[in-house]
């Protein structure tokens, strides 16, 4: 069994390429090789999806959603919370009986969950019929983990390293699953150390992408035709510390939002302590930049956040959300709530639930607290029950849910440039987002799906805007 991953010296990237290829193409005994990726979690695990499935596309392989036909089974994981684990154990447990049907599949399992030692271990102990395991450092180096995997006959196993920790790798090859909505990274890792989070263990400390590199890949985009583009970092506007040349995040927005084309630009995830009144203004003085900021405050206590170490406090997130909304009246704020943090009490949760209600949240993503081995609160005093907490769960619930249908409702009468992107298998209509990525639903034809509509809003739910679809101006 090899635990960890030895690159043979003799063999360039290329020729593992091409000789992962040919063996495939021979096990497959068809036309092209079939590989099924799943990925869970954020949308950075959904953009490292997309590198991973460029470089099996290098390899010859073409996908397929259905594993009892794959040569190659790929679960890309998520590690935020406890039911995410579970859930992908379940899963890769049950390939056991696909391996049973099909002996020649390989089935690899990568991501944050894999970054984690103890998961490693009992994925290495206790799911045999598993191939492939590698984190998210070495996603670079699928092609010769494939190779070694293919023609070693062995397990592999590769995790990162302090080495690869800082390492950025360009010009890997992306098999994007949208052709008018991306993803681009633009940073990687965290330096926050939140006490109840698991990502800078699992993706390292932050590093940040040449502007120019991030330049190159923007505009590229534009031409091929995407219209909502989101730039991605564990803390975006963290952007530039780790840069030669110091180039903060909103420079790089000016930068970008200086291309010419019809798209917008969003961004993903913000951090209260890292967002500035300069950021706020580059979105309010932008051409192309969606009046939406997602701006997670977690806990509306500052005794709580203390404990947390989010490095702010409840009145200057506030202070930051006036500004905002005087500088972008129709902006839209969503945010991460954590509910039945250790030691959190019924007063600090009220106290989150007035935060939610003073500022008014377009939408919440709401969690109840998860341990994560490793993490500080994890070790913390937890005295409050989980029903307990399930019932402060459900309040916060019905305080945001009574302030999204007034925020819904402000939005009738009012026309929206709406992004379409689907149709709704449910209702028959077209669905697409405003700027602040609230869902519109009306009638039309399936070529608008992909452009952009002017959509005149006559109805509205507590998430979901209805309208009518008018002419274009």
């Amino acid at each position: 069994m090899i635990e960890t991953f030895r690159e043979e010296a003799s063999r360039t990237r290329e020729e593992c390429i091409a000789e992962v290829a040919r063996i495939m193409r021979v096990r497959a005994m068809g036309p092209a090789p079939l590989a099924c990726v799943r990925t869970y979690g954020c949308q950075q695990n959904v953009a490292d999806g997309e590198k991973i499935k460029g470089q099996l596309e290098q390899m010859g392989f073409s996908f397929t959603g259905d594993e009892e036909e794959a040569d190659l089974i790929l679960f890309n994981t998520c590690a935020v919370r406890e039911h995410a684990e579970d859930r992908v154990f379940g899963n890769v447990g049950a390939l056991k009986n696909v391996k049973r049907r099909h002996p020649s599949v390989l089935i690899a399992v990568c991501g944050c969950m894999m970054e984690q030692e103890h998961v490693a271990e009992r994925m290495k102990k206790s799911f045999p019929f598993v191939n492939l395991v590698f984190g998210t450092h070495v996603i670079h180096k699928l092609p010769q983990l494939l190779f070694q995997t293919v023609t070693d006959s062995c397990r592999v196993f590769e995790r990162g390293d302090e080495s690869e920790d800082s390492t950025i790798v360009e010009g890997l090859p992306v098999h994007r699953d949208g052709s008018f909505k991306a993803f681009l990274t633009v940073m990687y890792g965290c330096n926050n150390f939140c006490s109840y989070c698991v990502v800078p263990y699992v993706r390292g400390r932050e590093r940040s992408r040449e502007p120019d590199a991030v330049l190159k890949e923007f505009r590229g985009l534009v031409e091929a035709g995407y219209k909502d583009i989101t730039l991605l970092g564990q803390n975006v506007n963290s952007y530039g510390k780790t840069l030669s040349r110091r180039v903060g995040f909103s420079e790089l927005l000016r930068l970008l939002d200086g291309v010419e084309g019809d798209y917008r630009i969003r961004f993903m995830t913000s951090h209260p302590k890292d967002a500035t009144k300069e950021l706020i203004d580059t979105i309010a003085q932008g051409r192309h930049i969606c009046h939406h900021l997602h701006l997670p405050f977690q806990s509306g206590s500052d005794r709580v956040l203390k404990q947390m170490n989010r490095g702010y406090t409840r009145e200057k997130y506030l202070e930051l959300v006036r500004y905002a909304k005087e500088k972008i009246p129709d902006l839209s704020l969503t945010s991460d709530v954590i509910v039945g943090f250790p030691g959190e009490t019924y007063a600090d949760f009220l106290e989150t639930v007035s935060l939610v209600e003073e500022v008014g949240f377009t939408s919440l993503y709401t969690f109840l607290y998860s341990p994560r081995i490793g993490t500080r609160a994890a070790s913390m005093p937890d005295p409050v029950p989980s029903e307990e907490k399930s019932k402060w769960f459900r309040e916060l619930l019905e305080a945001q849910e009574k302030i999204a249908a007034a925020r819904c409702g402000s939005a009738v009468g009012t026309v929206q440039r709406v992004l379409v992107e689907e149709r709704n298998r449910k209702t028959g209509l077209l669905a697409g987002r405003t700027g602040g990525n609230v869902i519109v639903e009306f009638d039309g034809a399936d070529d608008r799906i992909g452009s952009f509509c002017r959509v005149r809003v006559t109805a509205a739910r507590n998430w979901i805007l209805k309208g009518v679809l008018l002419p274009e101006a």
